[in-house]
């Protein structure tokens, strides 16, 4: 009857220790917890990728809580995590989804930040989705039409490079190419070495008349200096003289000077124009009387 007892009492203790382990279990793998000093937080993300409630949600990588509950608001999803009541965030605290494993899963990764500021647990903050797997088969489904045609045209491609490639002319050519800046390089080797001396002398003829032209410079940097200014003050000379006779020229067509008004005159030019012709009927008669009995001059001169 004692052992009948003992083993009764064996039996409830390890019936109570499984329903225990099993609610532990249960408890763990629903992230339910007795610790009602947690802390909530809403996210919105524009799309959660098949995250579902009780994913895990981690601080910089360690397991802190689990995601609490999903709303879709229009257009947006709205995701309420909860984590330990230990996890201090900042300001700039950064909410992400990430794949959890090769099989698909999600989780929720929290980067805490590191701004002075304190978090505001009751405001709604912005996520994002880094993507995973299944998101980068979709890009690649969207250009699997532009990538066959690339594959399409690089197969072109190289069967054109082969073919040409393949091509005896081309092949002899090619080589005939080669074998020619084969010749021409050993040439020109052959020439520098041949010139060696030469190319060193020209060199070093540069590099004096290089030295010599500095040391005239420096040497006669004063005179330089005093001639380039000298210079520049003539063309300064030049330049006003130059301006002054443009002056000139221009008040003399105007008459705006005596020898404008002279010129402009018409009384001046007529007078001219009068001793012109005197002058020619003088040349004529003179040029008569040369030629028959000489020049007569037929003077009455009274001086008194």
């Amino acid at each position: 009857m004692k052992d009948q007892r003992k083993s009764e009492i064996r039996v409830g203790i390890l019936v109570l220790l499984g329903i225990f382990i099993v609610l532990w279990v249960f408890g763990w793998a629903k992230n339910i917890t007795v610790n009602s000093q947690r802390k909530e937080i809403t996210v919105e993300f524009n799309s959660v990728a098949g995250l579902e409630i009780g994913d895990p949600v981690a601080i910089n990588g360690v397991r802190k809580g689990y995601v609490d509950d999903i709303k879709i608001d229009r257009n947006k999803v709205h995701v309420i995590v909860n984590i330990g009541s230990e996890i201090i965030l900042k300001e700039d605290a950064k909410f992400q989804i990430m794949m959890l494993d090769l099989m698909g899963g999600k989780k929720v990764e929290i980067d805490p930040g590191s701004s002075a500021n304190e978090f505001n647990y009751q405001a709604l903050h912005k996520g994002i989705f880094v993507g995973d797997i299944a998101s980068a088969m979709a890009v690649f489904g969207s250009v699997e039409t532009d990538l066959v045609d690339v594959i399409r045209e690089v197969k072109i491609t190289l069967a054109n490079l082969n073919q040409t490639l393949t091509d005896q002319d081309f092949n002899k050519d090619l080589r005939s190419s080669l074998n020619n800046l084969t010749q021409l390089t050993e040439n020109l080797n052959k020439l520098i070495i041949d010139n060696k001396n030469e190319i060193n002398e020209l060199l070093n003829s540069g590099i004096e008349l290089s030295k010599s032209i500095n040391n005239f410079f420096d040497s006669n940097k004063d005179s330089i200096s005093l001639t380039i200014t000298s210079l520049k003050q003539t063309l300064d000379h030049s330049r006003e003289m130059i301006v002054k006779v443009n002056e000139m020229i221009d008040k003399t067509i105007a008459g705006q000077n005596n020898l404008g008004k002279l010129l402009n005159d018409p009384d001046i030019v007529t007078d001219l124009k009068s001793t012109l012709n005197q002058l020619k009927d003088l040349t004529k008669l003179l040029l008569e009387q040369l030629k028959k009995e000489g020049i007569k001059v037929d003077a009455n001169i009274d001086l008194f």
